[in-house]
């Protein structure tokens, strides 16, 4: 319809905008920062369409255009920019007076243009950069837009021209053509779209994107960062790409080779430091693999007096970083750099008070791995081969709190924490000896007849019978889960305290005590006798076969009276946390995504897991998740399904089996 408007060249000083046009009614449309790029463009380019004009009062209306209209009138009104003057004329085309179609005409203009197609977009780019030699920077300029804009349409412009075809004949979706930008050699492009559609199919981009990973590994991904100094000094090939971060390294098998020798160099380093037997290195944690090992543990020494007063210095700086540590309004990135502080911290006590005896080291060693994007390393770990079978031959792995040793693969506590979590278990000890009165009263009269009657040793030291409350000392007493607290202080209010009287002499107060109902007796004997209850961990049967039985009886599952919260996780180490996540509870994939994380984030994921396990979860993993507590814990030689509330058992083969 256009061409049948005569052409003219109108000066930019003569041109006013049009009342029909129909953006007039959004000035915003002509903001400067709105036409930015357009300015940019007619700057380089000039204008390449012509204005539709109309004559009106003298002057030339823009009916279609008004855009560019604005646009040359920034470029008029900017010094900076030569060739462009009131004076200066630009192409238009004149739209006669008597023609009744005006608003229609601007409204097809202003709809008609529509926004090139994507890859028409992508390989004019390329088109510019290959035919007419230019920059990403002067198309940045030339259109109005950033450098990084620019070069993120160019790869997609230097895509294999078959794949760019097969988007535009609508065999494969835009995405997913987009996806073949991750590696910048359009030769491995071409292979791997090959490959993916010589069966047919539907073809999408995550399925690209993985395909192209075992081209090669780009430059950003946290190993090829690790490794690129040393790959390119050996004369790796590097795929350039117009963005640097997606530049890819394209021997895998190089990139792998360099990887392992690094984190070789980092297991020997720590096997000399530590003393081990021998260094083994894996790219990738395997839990399967990790499982075939055994592991040992340091056990306590007596710190010499220099060692001694470093612990001192350590254990008071603890105490002033935890209470820096309960300001609400501190930043992220300060509490995680008092955390990190803290972890090392605690590392260096331990090493100043544990070590590994002479017969562990001489059959254990170190294995790194990349986790997390930085070296790990995973210590005191036995080959299959290496473990002692003779009976009690296990050296110096007792755990440092002086409680049997643990299997291999379970945490090893820092003192500090394995009193507090004692303290915890004897609450709730002593809440399943309130809510048992019957079993308790015959524990406690039967300790207090035995002790009297029988000759030799107490039947058990775990509990006090000379009438004295125990006192229980815990760092965080007032963050610990309050589950036993609560049970206790219900079975409080259930006692019969009517025969209490302080103001009552003590024979009329033991008058009134006989005169209660057995049942009401048993209650304050057990009340009593619960409040006795010693930090403790989970009883040995040899050592002390009294309490092990009644504690297997009364609190089959430690569960049904404490559960695990973000006070106690934010005292396990980052790793830690990883390795329940991942062992104890089979959510291996959930440990692997977290590893990136912060350990704040792990703590409240662990949090929210453990208060209400989530819906997403297999039968195995909630299984794992009600069930879970420290090993030390939980009552000795208990089954899952032996436990009260029941909870359902793990097939043996299954992950959560294996971590247990």
């Amino acid at each position: 319809m256009t061409t049948s408007f005569a052409p003219l060249t109108v000066a930019i000083g003569d041109l006013v905008p049009h009342p029909a046009n129909v953006r007039s009614n959004s000035p915003e449309t002509y903001d400067p920062e709105n036409i930015a790029h357009l300015k940019a463009s007619i700057a380089v380019l000039g204008l390449l369409q012509p204005l539709l004009v109309q004559k009106l009062d003298g002057k030339y209306a823009v009916l279609a255009g008004g855009r560019r209209h604005a646009a040359l009138k920034e470029l008029v009104a900017d010094k900076a920019t030569k060739g462009f003057m009131a004076k200066t004329k630009v192409d238009c085309r004149l739209v006669p007076d008597d023609c009744d179609v005006t608003t229609a005409l601007s409204l097809a203009e202003n709809i008609t243009q529509a926004p090139m197609n994507a890859i028409d977009e992508f390989e004019a780019f390329a088109r510019m950069m290959e035919v007419d030699g230019q920059t990403p920077e002067t198309i940045a300029k030339t259109f109005g837009t950033t450098v990084a804009a620019v070069k993120g349409r160019l790869r997609y412009g230097l895509i294999h021209p078959d794949i760019r075809a097969a988007a535009r004949g609508k065999v494969i979706t835009l995405d997913t053509m987009k996806a073949f930008a991750e590696h910048p050699s359009q030769e491995a492009q071409r292979e791997v779209f090959e490959a993916l559609t010589k069966d047919g199919g539907y073809l999408q981009a995550y399925t690209v994107r993985q395909a192209l990973k075992s081209r090669g590994v780009q430059v950003s991904d946290d190993i090829g960062a690790f490794v690129r100094a040393d790959y390119e000094a050996r004369g790796g090939a590097v795929a350039a790409d117009l963005l640097e971060e997606h530049s890819v390294l394209e021997d895998a098998a190089l990139v792998e080779t360099i990887l392992l020798e690094k984190l070789g160099a980092a297991a020997e380093e720590a096997r000399t430091r530590l003393g081990f037997a021998w260094a083994d290195a894996m790219v990738r944690y395997d839990y399967a693999t990790m499982a075939d090992y055994g592991r040992v543990y340091p056990g306590p020494i007596e710190p010499d007096e220099a060692a001694q007063k470093r612990v001192d210095e350590i254990t008071a700086e603890l105490e002033k970083l935890q209470l820096e540590m309960e300001d609400e309004g501190l930043e992220d990135g300060a509490y995680n750099a008092l955390y990190d502080r803290v972890d090392a911290l605690e590392e260096e006590a331990r090493d100043l008070q544990e070590a590994y005896s002479a017969e562990d080291l001489a059959r254990s060693g170190v294995i790194a791995s990349w986790q997390g994007g930085q070296i790990t390393l995973h210590v005191g770990l036995v080959r299959q081969e290496d473990t002692v079978k003779e009976e009690g031959a296990r050296g110096s792995s007792a755990s440092p709190t002086g409680e049997e040793a643990p299997d291999a693969g379970e945490i090893t506590y820092p003192a500090s924490l394995a009193e507090d979590l004692k303290t915890e278990r004897a609450m709730a000890l002593g809440a399943a000896m309130a809510l048992h009165p019957e079993a308790t009263l015959d524990l406690t009269l039967f300790k207090l007849v035995s002790d009297v009657l029988a000759s030799g040793m107490s039947v058990t030291q775990a509990i006090k019978i000379d009438a004295r409350k125990e006192y229980r000392s815990h760092a965080k007493m007032d963050e610990i889960d309050e589950t036993s607290l609560e049970q206790v202080a219900a079975a409080h209010d259930a006692l019969d305290l009517s025969w209490l009287d302080d103001t009552r002499a003590p024979a009329d107060q033991f008058a009134a005590f006989r005169a209660l109902e057995a049942g009401e007796k048993a209650k304050l004997v057990a009340y009593a006798t619960a409040s006795t209850t010693q930090s403790c961990f989970t009883r040995d049967r040899q050592r002390d076969s009294l309490m092990h039985a009644l504690e297997i009886e009364i609190m089959p599952d430690i569960r049904a009276h404490w559960t695990p919260n973000a006070a106690l996780f934010n005292r396990f180490k980052k790793a830690w946390l990883l390795k329940i996540l991942g062992e104890d509870l089979g959510l291996a994939q959930e440990a692997v995504t977290l590893a990136s994380s912060s350990k704040k984030e792990i703590v409240a994921f662990c949090d929210k897991l453990f208060a209400e396990p989530f819906a997403t979860l297999t039968d195995a993993q909630r299984a794992a998740v009600a069930a879970w507590c420290p090993p030390m814990m939980q009552t000795a030689g208990v089954a899952c399904d032996e436990a009260e509330p029941a909870a359902e058992t793990p097939e043996p083969d299954s992950e959560v089996a294996q971590a247990a």
